[in-house]
């Protein structure tokens, strides 16, 4: 399975984690995680970082899913993986989920997310940025924690 740079929480350990790189260009400068992926390997059981609803989807052989970037968390190894431009000036300019998704091509399985982290702490910190002196010390808590400080 590869999934997304710092995704890996833990595992048993019958399961290796390992760097793997992205295999074509388009999803390395784009993806907003660079040609670094994660590859987990083994038998074991491994637990992933991911946010809201998970959502676990097979492909089928040839069968083609357009994702947000920031959503797709992990995939089987088997399932063709790049980064495309959205199209239309219109859908760029107001689409509202920035100009890149993930294009995911079957066979096998792939793992999304509905509310990635960062999306979920920007949203935190914009509404605490904008109160009392208390708040504003709240945010600046919760923004030393998110990071990991």
């Amino acid at each position: 399975m590869l999934c997304q740079r710092d995704a890996f929480l833990c595992s048993t350990t019958d399961v290796d984690v390992s760097v793997a790189f992205t295999r074509k260009l388009g999803a390395g400068f784009f993806g907003g995680e660079g040609f670094i992926l994660q590859k987990l390997q083994g038998t074991g059981q491994a637990f992933l970082h991911a946010g809201g609803y998970i959502i676990e989807r097979e492909l089928a052989n040839g069968e083609e899913l357009r994702v947000d970037t920031g959503c797709l968390v992990a995939f089987e190894e088997s399932v063709d993986y790049d980064i495309q431009m959205v199209r239309g000036i219109k859908t760029m300019l107001f689409g509202g989920e920035g100009l890149f998704y993930a294009l995911l091509r079957g066979p096998g399985k792939i793992w999304m997310q509905t509310t990635p982290f960062s999306r979920f702490a920007d949203k935190v910190m914009s509404a605490a940025g904008g109160g009392s002196e208390r708040v504003q010390r709240g945010g600046n808590f919760l923004g030393g924690i998110l990071q990991g400080e």
